[in-house]
């Protein structure tokens, strides 16, 4: 029985449709945990109004901090994904089949960001997150404290979550500037 070698080419192809499926599990889970916030945010305040118990809303930092920061790495690795294929992974499959210098392979990991209205796009997604992952808890946080039923231990948690959510809001707008250059290789 003869056995065939696979390629430099097949080898690329292959890992461009792990990276990209990768892309696409990281694409619907990063989106769901908006809707899963959502969720907890309506439940915790459901409950915290039904039992008239502000300090309920406690919960929510440290749950939207979670969730927050999850949607974050998963966009973060959603565009080092993209990255990788336009800078790393086609212009090598390019090289390997000594095509023509303008030949952009992979084309659409590219032409997708030229788009007019991305930035306005990128700037609403950033004030939406903002609002999900931050806004929604500070908000509880303020109406905890102007309720001012909380006693000194739950006062410091809640100055502690503050601290948390004001970080991942700083984080959010950290990783919203455009994409940084090609990595070189160490």
């Amino acid at each position: 029985m003869s056995e065939q070698g696979v390629t430099v080419g097949q080898l690329l192809l292959a890992e461009y449709q792990t990276v990209k499926d990768e892309q696409k599990a990281r694409i619907g889970f990063r989106d769901n945990l908006l809707y899963v916030t959502l969720g907890v945010v309506a439940a915790v305040i459901a409950a915290a109004a039904q039992a008239k118990q502000p300090s309920m809303l406690l919960a929510l930092p440290p749950v939207c901090v979670v969730l927050g920061w999850t949607y974050l790495v998963n966009d973060e690795k959603i565009s080092a994904i993209g990255l990788y294929v336009r800078d790393e992974l086609g212009p090598r499959l390019a090289r390997l089949a000594s095509a023509e210098p303008e030949f952009a392979t992979f084309g659409w990991e590219a032409y997708h960001r030229t788009d007019v209205r991305r930035r306005t796009r990128k700037t609403v997604q950033a004030v939406i997150d903002l609002t999900a992952f931050c806004a929604v808890p500070l908000a509880a946080l303020v109406v905890f404290w102007a309720g001012g039923h909380g006693g000194g231990l739950l006062v410091g948690l809640s100055v502690l979550e503050a601290l948390a959510v004001v970080g991942l809001g700083v984080q959010v707008l950290l990783y919203m500037r455009p994409a940084r250059p090609a990595r070189t290789p160490a």
